[in-house]
Order: structure tokens, then C-alpha cells, then sequence
């Protein structure tokens, strides 16, 4: 071969490389709707890593309620609301231990919001044919191994919800974080 073949090539590879690198983020966010929509939970189990979307919702909904708590308590802070900023870490623990399951993430991905008690039980389940169809998705990179998919119901516009992902290995990512919606 020639050097020019050679070099052409090289250039398709890195190119494909890149390309590929790039663009399966995309591919793995059209992968966790379509098992989110179908219901599919061995496929919710394989494309979210459950230990970190738990934590990261326990980080969310702590940081939401320490935020709260100041509010409502103001400049006039008292002992009972001291013991319930110690006590709510470990309730919202365990709440968020019993809610993220398969079903509540199916819900959370197809419906564009934070995830319920009746999601977790399958009460409330999304249906292929009816959830989800009026969802807008954006997508950004975060970083090189986040990547955010804003979700958002044209309905309710100013509450979005991003779900982070974070790559695996070069090519695979999964769901490991969410940045839920700010409260009205």
C-alpha cells in the first residue's frame, strides 16, 4: 500500500473511532426509553446502575429538604427543627431504597418526572401506547463521561428533569444520576 491509502485509512478509523465515541451516549439513551416504554425490567436492571441513581436521588432530595427546612424556619431556628434536619437523612434513605426500582425509573424516564410511591409497586405503570409521546429530550455532554438527557412534558415547561449518564467503558453507558425538577 501507499502512503496515501495508509493515511486514509488511519483517518477513517479515528474518524469512525470518534464518531462512535461520540454518538453512543445517544444510543443508550434510545435504549433506556424504549425499555422504559415496553416495561422491560431486565433491561432497566442491565442499562441503570441502581447504587448510584439511589444515591444520587438521596443527595437530591437532602439538599432539597435542608432547603426547605431553612426556608420555612427563617431566621427563627428551634430545636425541633434541628432534630428533624438530623432525623430526615435517614427517612429520605430509606424511602428512596424502597422507590427506585425498574418501574419507578420506566416512569421517570417515560412521564419526565421524579419518581412515586405508586411507581415503585407498579400502581401507576406507564403504557407504551399512551406515556411518553409529548416528552422533548435534550442532550449535553457534562463532561467526557456524563452525559445529561433534559426531559421535559410541554404541558409543565419549566419543570425538567435530567438524567445523568455515566459511561462504563468506552462505548457503554448507563443511568447513574438525576438532577430532579426545583419544587414549586
Amino acid at each position: 500500500m501507499n502512503r496515501k491509502s495508509v493515511i486514509a485509512i488511519v483517518v477513517a478509523v479515528v474518524g469512525a473511532f470518534l464518531i462512535a465515541y461520540f454518538a453512543s451516549p445517544l444510543l443508550a439513551v434510545r435504549g433506556l426509553v424504549e425499555a422504559a416504554k415496553a416495561g422491560d425490567e431486565a433491561a432497566l436492571e442491565r442499562k441503570v446502575d441502581f447504587p448510584a441513581l439511589r444515591q444520587s436521588m438521596k443527595d437530591e432530595m437532602n439538599a432539597r429538604l435542608v432547603a426547605e427546612m431553612r426556608r420555612d424556619l427563617g431566621d427563627r431556628g428551634s430545636a425541633l427543627g434541628g432534630l428533624g434536619m438530623l432525623l430526615a437523612p435517614s427517612l429520605i434513605s430509606s424511602a428512596v431504597d424502597t422507590l427506585v426500582t425498574p418501574k419507578a425509573v420506566a416512569a421517570m424516564v417515560v412521564e419526565a418526572r421524579e419518581p412515586r410511591a405508586a411507581d415503585a409497586v407498579g400502581e401507576a405503570a406507564p403504557t407504551a401506547d399512551t406515556a411518553g409521546n409529548d416528552i422533548r429530550r435534550s442532550y449535553s455532554y457534562r463532561d467526557l463521561d456524563t452525559f445529561a438527557v433534559t426531559l421535559s412534558d410541554p404541558d409543565q415547561p419549566d419543570q425538567k428533569l435530567d438524567l445523568l449518564l455515566r459511561r462504563h467503558s468506552v462505548f457503554f453507558w448507563k443511568l447513574a444520576g438525576v438532577d430532579l425538577p426545583d419544587p414549586k
